[in-house]
């Protein structure tokens, strides 16, 4: 199977569970063959839950979720050594970190001392507790969600660092009248996710995320790519542009879109659709720019002020 079969039948798959989101799931596939996480914004209820654990059934992927609130702790996160009485010895107890897909769930409700607990596993694929090591065998992705910041009280804006980690960002609306009907029809009665069965092993996903890297970029476009994310640092815009970690996530995922549409090349429409996915969480707005635009807004508009290159080159 190939990369291109396996995203549709992921999508053929997860959308029988989650009605309308077949984009979604194309860029989370995305971020998963690139080891890359992700951030989904929505208001509560549009399924960002069972979008995960979808996800994590269909690469037989171990699944596990923490409900951030601003009671939770660090030590709840990454776990703890406790003293065992019986065996009068402190164990190490592993917190729900060590897992394949983790979701993070409301994860801006969070103190920013708890959120940071994610900084390290996010990053090196490790956890430490009390000076002990533990590193978290692979495939391994974060799902964070959010509800959007200025329509909830009580929640902690993700600090720059932690969103630089993030891969993709990406909103998830509401579904149209037609999607909510079928949603009705499908959960009418049972729920389909007891259904969903495994799309690939993980020593699958483990050659697609070696093969997307083969993926052709020319020069032309790398100049392209490097220019879009200078673009972001000159704009008047921004007080911070995409960092160099941003550079790299861009062309991870233009090489992963490429494959995705069954090309071994990468085009300027790759590059262009996934720059505000990749890059818009990463800026920083200007106090003048964020009371007229969101970060998306800008990064669109940025995208529309360089230059695309007219011939671009298929070949080694």
């Amino acid at each position: 199977m190939s990369l291109q079969e396996f995203v549709n039948d992921i999508k053929s798959k997860v959308g029988s569970v989650i009605i309308g989101q077949g984009d979604t799931v194309e860029l989370i596939s995305n971020a998963l063959v690139n080891e890359g996480h992700v951030l989904l914004e929505s208001v509560p209820g549009t399924g960002k839950t069972m979008l995960s654990k979808s996800i994590a059934k269909s690469i037989e992927g171990e699944f596990k979720r923490i409900q951030f609130t601003p009671d939770v702790l660090p030590s709840d996160i990454t776990g703890i050594h406790f003293f065992n009485p019986k065996d009068q010895q402190f164990e190490l107890r592993l917190g729900p970190v060590v897992t394949n897909v983790l979701l993070a769930d409301e994860i801006n409700r969070a103190t920013p001392r708890t959120q940071s607990a994610l900084l390290e596993v996010m990053e090196e694929k490790q956890v430490t507790i009390d000076g002990t090591t533990v590193p978290i065998e692979p495939p391994y992705m974060v799902i964070a969600t959010q509800n959007p910041i200025e329509s909830q009280q009580g929640t902690f804006e993700l600090p720059e660092a932690q969103m630089d980690r993030f891969f993709m960002k990406i909103d998830m609306g509401y579904p149209t009248f037609e999607q909510e009907q079928e949603i009705m029809h499908t959960h009418k009665q049972s729920n389909p996710l007891d259904e969903l069965t495994s799309s690939i092993t993980k020593e699958q996903l483990f050659q697609y995320q070696h093969e997307v890297k083969d993926i052709y970029l020319s020069d032309e476009l790398e100049k392209y790519l490097l220019s879009v994310v200078r673009a972001t640092r000159e704009s008047n815009l921004t007080q911070v542009g995409v960092s160099p970690r941003g550079t790299l996530a861009l062309m991870r995922s233009v090489q992963a879109r490429a494959a995705i549409n069954g090309r071994d090349y990468v085009t300027p429409e790759d590059i262009k659709e996934m720059a505000p996915y990749v890059l818009s969480h990463r800026l920083v707005l200007t106090l003048e720019a964020a009371t007229k635009n969101n970060q998306l807004e800008v990064m669109e508009e940025i995208l529309s002020t360089v230059e695309v290159p007219v011939e671009i080159g298929v070949e080694r």
